[in-house]
């Protein structure tokens, strides 16, 4: 069996722990390899190789740093088929959605080639009698990132991308669950020309991510995962001195008035709810139509357009989406499902029985529907995390407005409607952090920025964009004043008020 290693220094590092997970083909079931455990001495060498190679890294000129974010993009363009197959084996997305979470990712690469210029620092001409003030952005050092199952190319290219491109190096602790693309991405950045012990990638289960949190060399940790461990590790890692983000769960809405094109609704909501399997942090598992005639309509077309979709394995072009992570994972949407009949909501369409010819032991499940959905219901408070769709009925815009609004979890919402007015004042008004209009899955550019608010993230800076290039590096301020004459008769004051 395929043993997955350690990326240390530009190579593979075989562990020792003699600990390992095991890593499946969500399409047969089967154990396809496993994926070696790192111990803190592996997590320590890995450390202290990117601290030796940070040195260097940040004194070389932006320019050049951007030209091996060039390439490695060139190379990920070159092996995106490979890299698409390698991913949808071991996550179970279909080989369109593995290519887009690989597109996605290249999005940031494609914003840290600009990196020269966004590094420029802000400068002051004769802000005092011959006194001028400027300042510059510097990388942190050594800094780690800390990545969920379900975006195994995307999220770490979020990350590392940046901070790389500023001038640290990194450190890639990737979900055991699919691990395999985040080091043949590690591979191909040392191809692209990064010096070894930039990128490292370090396996493992929560004794990993503890190491990670209390190493004392690692100046930053980026997160995304569930919310309960995203408070753990922003806890953890700011008790420790570290800079973080950690971002968490979600349950998104989708506000849907009754002037919206409910054709195009119907297939928005179809996409964004089963698309992937619903393993998706900006999923949109509620929604929720405002008036009766708006519910009972968007229910009878939700119906209809659910029998459309084909769940099939990975690699047939023809499905909508394939099984999910793990059996683990397609039981706890099961158990979602019993709890939603049991709390008295309306199970319309049930996904449960769901198997595929041929492939009864992968990690199937069809795609259900909930209707009468209400808001003490757990099934409706938490984060299912596969494909559910729950219908949430409200008689106005307020009551709409304010279900996600007072939801625990903050992260993406979306209204469908022809109503400018009302479109702009709700997304004024909404209590979460990115906001569609007509757009089912408000994943900002990578220009912009990522981040939600509430309990789906910890830490007051967002992923990509700006705000990454600000979590990434710290500002130093220098305030110069030339003196006349010789310089070893001179004296530098601190000027006072007089």
């Amino acid at each position: 069996m395929r043993d997955i290693a350690h990326f240390v220094n530009g190579q593979a590092l075989v562990g020792t722990s003699g600990r390992f997970g095991d890593v499946f083909n969500p399409n047969t079931g089967e154990v396809q390899a496993r994926v070696q455990f790192a111990t803190d001495a592996e997590l320590d060498a890995a450390v202290q190789a990117a601290a030796k190679a940070q040195i260097g890294w940040a004194a070389t000129n932006p320019q050049r740093r951007a030209r091996v974010m060039f390439e490695f993009k060139r190379l990920i363009e070159r092996d995106m088929n490979s890299l698409a197959e390698i991913l949808s084996s071991e996550h179970g997305k279909v080989i369109a959605d593995s290519k887009g979470d690989i597109q996605r990712g290249l999005e940031v690469i494609e914003f840290a080639c600009g990196i020269p210029h966004i590094l420029k620092g802000e400068y002051t001409e004769g802000a005092g009698p011959g006194i001028d003030i400027y300042s510059m952005r510097q990388p942190l050092g050594v800094v780690a990132g800390i990545t969920p199952f379900n975006f195994p190319a995307m999220i770490p290219m979020w990350m590392f991308g940046i901070a790389i491109a500023v001038g640290n190096s990194f450190i890639l602790k990737p979900s055991e669950k699919d691990p395999t693309v985040p080091v043949k991405l590690a591979e191909l950045m040392m191809e692209a020309g990064a010096p070894e012990g930039v990128l490292n990638v370090i396996h493992g289960d929560k004794s990993a991510v503890d190491a990670i949190l209390n190493h004392p060399d690692i100046k930053a940790v980026s997160f995304v995962g569930s919310s309960d461990i995203a408070h753990y590790v922003y806890q953890t890692g700011t008790a420790n001195g570290k800079r973080v983000q950690a971002m968490g769960g979600a349950k998104n809405h989708g506000i849907v008035l009754p002037d919206a094109d409910m054709d195009q609704v119907v297939k928005d909501i179809s996409g964004a709810a089963f698309g992937s399997a619903g393993e998706r942090c900006m999923a949109l598992p509620v929604v929720v139509p405002v008036g009766k005639h708006t519910a009972d309509d968007l229910r009878e077309r939700m119906v209809a357009e659910i029998a459309t979709l084909k769940v099939g394995v990975s690699t047939d072009a023809d499905a909508h989406y394939g099984p999910v992570v793990s059996a683990a994972h397609r039981n706890k949407i099961a158990d979602y499902i019993r709890l939603g009949q049991e709390e008295g909501a309306e199970l319309v369409v049930d996904g449960r029985d769901f198997a595929l010819q041929g492939y009864e032991k992968g990690f199937f499940i069809g795609p259900s529907l909930f209707d009468g959905v209400k808001v003490g219901m757990k099934t409706y408070q938490e984060e299912i995390f596969g494909p559910v769709l729950q219908i949430v009925r409200a008689e106005t815009l307020e009551d709409a407005m304010a279900l996600p609004s007072q939801h625990q979890y903050g992260n993406g919402v979306a209204i469908f409607t022809r109503n400018g007015r009302a479109a702009r004042e709700f997304a004024s008004r909404v209590n979460v952090g990115m906001v569609g209009i007509n757009v089912p899955i408000p994943v900002p550019v990578a220009y912009h920025t990522f981040g939600g608010w509430k309990r789906s993230a910890f830490g007051d800076t967002n992923q990509h964009g700006v705000e990454g290039v600000k979590f990434y590096t710290k500002v130093k301020t220098v305030t110069a004043r030339w003196p006349e004459g010789d310089v070893g008769d001179s004296s530098f004051v601190i000027p006072t008020m007089k």
